[in-house]
């Protein structure tokens, strides 16, 4: 076979069923879902499916008027669509890489911008930033994820996880910062110091503080999710 021949290219790329169930990573930025049912997935995460697979745009009142109304402050960052039938749904965001979790009864927190999809087993809330509002150009709210099913989150390049500790507390930037864990609340301090070091926007200065016992995902990445009008 030639090397660089069609049907080469064709082997090399085409899709292959690698039976891992609801949720499988055909590569490492594109996800299929094996879907029977429904799942909930980003706005606009759609590349392709096969089946018989109808989208609908969460309902305005569907989650109720709590949600609705902080929905409204966040902006579009968290929109859903449902994706309801039987057949294979590819969805990606952006490039981005994405990791799978099986959540066992368990609670994560995932920045809004990169929850990509998950299954209606689990419960969700939108939960706001308030002290810093304002102060970032984007970001400012996060999803609480909880229960038993599979959700898939994106990340610009490789993630890293780190455990935090009651002696060893971890602070990130609320632009790189990824995920983490469901018992860990964040605290916002600020570092004019790091402002001047850094010499960009006024958002360096702001830092979250992980402390207890968890963990945090970040990217490599700083990113900004909706500007702010000048």
């Amino acid at each position: 076979m030639n090397r660089y021949s069609i049907e080469s290219f064709v082997q090399q790329t085409k899709q292959q069923d690698k039976g891992e169930g609801l949720f499988e990573l055909e590569t490492a930025r594109m996800l299929e879902i094996n879907l029977n049912g429904q799942v909930w997935a980003k706005t606009g995460a759609m590349v392709s499916y096969r089946g018989n697979i109808k989208f609908e745009r969460e309902g305005i009142f569907e989650h109720g008027l709590g949600k609705l109304f902080k929905k409204a402050l966040t902006g579009e960052g968290t929109s859903l669509m449902k994706a309801n039938g039987n057949g294979k749904l590819y969805v990606a965001d952006q490039g981005k890489k994405i990791s799978i979790l099986n959540l066992q009864n368990e609670s994560i927190f995932v920045n809004g911008n990169d929850l990509l999809a998950f299954e209606p087993s689990i419960t969700w809330d939108i939960k706001l930033m308030k002290r810093i509002a304002g102060m970032l150009a984007g970001g400012l709210f996060n999803v609480r994820l909880e229960g038993s099913g599979m959700v898939a989150i994106t990340s610009h390049y490789e993630p890293l996880t780190l455990i935090v500790t009651p002696d060893s507390p971890v602070f990130t930037d609320p632009n790189a910062t990824v995920a983490w864990s469901g018992n860990l609340t964040p605290e916002f301090v600020t570092d004019i110091s790091l402002k001047t070091l850094i010499g960009r926007s006024s958002g360096e200065s702001i830092q979250m503080k992980f402390s207890g016992e968890g963990f945090v995902v970040v990217q490599p990445y700083e990113e900004v999710y909706f500007q702010q009008q000048s």
